[in-house]
């Protein structure tokens, strides 16, 4: 079982209130983005435009692991918190783990009704820009 794997099981266990607690949570847990990724996201690289969020996500494949790095500013906490799980869920993960990542992964965190359809887009295609990234890395 996967850290992912955990933390679904984990928000599928709890009411809706205590998941958008964790949500917070976890929120104030996405680390800082490495300093070497800076100047990437001054220049606009790795933004994610489907996102109203000003989203920057970058990875990383060091002997076959994924490590994901993002930048996400402290006012939008519910997008924070997502990108905090999946970069938390999916480190050390390997390529094809990334692959099989679901693109529903909102509804079985059971955050898709807590959550208004213009976030939903934006989070997912968040989940598809990790996926390919990862994919793309792998070349």
């Amino acid at each position: 079982m996967t850290q992912l794997d955990k933390l679904i099981q984990r928000f599928q266990g709890i009411d809706r209130a205590t998941r958008l607690e964790t949500l917070l949570d976890y929120s104030k847990k996405l680390a800082p983005l490495p300093e070497r990724f800076h100047a990437a996201r001054d220049r606009g690289v790795n933004l994610v435009p489907e996102c109203q969020t000003p989203v920057f996500l970058f990875t990383e494949l060091e002997g076959g692991k994924v490590h994901i790095h993002a930048d996400v500013p402290r006012e939008a906490p519910t997008v924070r918190g997502f990108v905090a799980i999946l970069a938390r869920g999916l480190e050390g993960a390997t390529p094809s783990e990334v692959a099989q990542l679901p693109d529903d992964i909102l509804h079985e965190l059971r955050l898709a009704e807590a959550l208004g359809m213009t976030r939903l887009q934006g989070l997912t295609a968040i989940v598809q820009r990790i996926k390919r990234m990862v994919k793309d890395s792998e070349r």
